[in-house]
């Protein structure tokens, strides 16, 4: 191997990792941001939840299965 050689591996091995740790720092900012939207949907379905236990107790009790 010459030295231009080794450095264009160098080089090449250096941009690789950089690569790397760029994706990884994106996937994390997304897999975050999919939390907090997961988070906010999970509130907004609890939120909406008192608002269906407002029917009267007869409704949801039978099945019709001569449909």
């Amino acid at each position: 191997m010459d030295v231009s050689s080794i450095a264009a591996l160098s080089t090449d091995m250096s941009m690789a990792r950089t690569q790397n740790a760029v994706s990884l720092a994106v996937l994390k900012k997304a897999m975050d941001q999919q939390g907090s939207a997961a988070l906010a949907l999970l509130s907004a379905a609890t939120q909406a939840a008192p608002a269906a236990a407002s029917n009267p107790p007869n409704l949801g009790q039978s099945v019709d299965v001569f449909a």
